[in-house]
């Protein structure tokens, strides 16, 4: 079943001290374009995370952010209150200012305020860690239902490709006849004697060369193997994108050989449904 590189996953824990937030947009892209955004107390894990995401994910451009939002007393941040006093010492040799004021002064100086680098809890990053696969798996059911909406779209556009291929076939033995004819008019109208035998022969071989069967049998094929790798298990974009290639390459033949203005209406008409079909192939995995 085919999914679509359009996602949405978010989950939220709450932990001890912190609430943790977990996003993961995706949109479509032609490779995997990831961008990590989280706090530096993190980075250490980004590698293994971006890991995770490639694994799951494969292909799209990726944006995964994890907040964080302070609920309890822990901070990394401490006044260090000997440096501070020191300060306000010597500030009051310099200006005249109460203590307030002083202290106003001293707290923006370097050093005053010292902030410890935390390390990650081992434990608590496991909860982590298992939101971030929730997230993924909240990401993926949204492609899956994506890529069933993008899969009904498909198979309309293909049964309107075979449904007026049907009617090029119904069409071709008139549009033979009608370039028959047309050569047999222009040989009339410039009133020269031909040999008929060799006229048909010439009749035949011009003729041979506006013959479409075996463009309607390939193009009938690749319809039937689009449909099939629709079906298929795993979710292959670029697979159906050099299908329906194909499935344009028949159908441009088709259109320069018809020679036959109602044929080539029909022809417009296939590639308008073929251009539809590649629109959204833009969007499968």
């Amino acid at each position: 079943m085919i999914q679509s590189m359009t996602g949405y996953g978010k989950s939220v824990i709450q932990l001890p001290s912190k609430k943790i937030s977990i996003e993961i947009k995706s949109l479509n892209s032609k490779n995997l374009d990831l961008n990590a955004r989280m706090p530096s107390m993190y980075r250490e894990k980004e590698l293994e995370i971006r890991k995770l995401i490639a694994s799951k994910l494969v292909r799209g451009k990726i944006d995964f952010s994890l907040f964080v939002e302070i609920t309890g007393e822990a901070t990394s941040s401490q006044i260090n209150k000997t440096v501070v006093k020191a300060y306000m010492n010597q500030l009051k040799d310099v200006v005249e200012a109460d203590d307030t004021e002083l202290l106003k002064m001293a707290i923006r100086l370097p050093d005053a305020v010292t902030t410890e680098r935390e390390e990650i809890d081992e434990n608590e990053w496991q909860k982590i860690a298992a939101e971030i696969d929730n997230s993924l798996e909240k990401i993926q059911n949204y492609r899956l239902d994506e890529g069933k909406h993008l899969e009904d779209d498909f198979l309309i556009r293909v049964k309107n490709i075979s449904a007026l291929l049907e009617q090029v076939i119904a069409m071709d033995p008139e549009r033979i006849e009608s370039v028959r004819e047309r050569l047999n008019r222009g040989i009339a109208e410039i009133k020269e004697k031909v040999d008929e035998n060799r006229f048909e022969q010439e009749l035949v071989y011009y003729i041979e060369k506006f013959d479409i069967t075996e463009e309607k049998v390939r193009l009938t094929n690749h319809l039937d193997y689009f449909q099939k790798a629709l079906n298929s298990e795993d979710s292959n974009g670029k697979k159906l994108g050099f299908i329906s290639q194909e499935i344009g390459r028949e159908i441009n033949t088709i259109g320069s050989k018809s020679n036959y203005a109602p044929m080539q209406k029909l022809v417009v008409q296939m590639k308008d449904e073929l251009e539809k079909i590649k629109e959204q192939l833009l969007n499968v995995l």
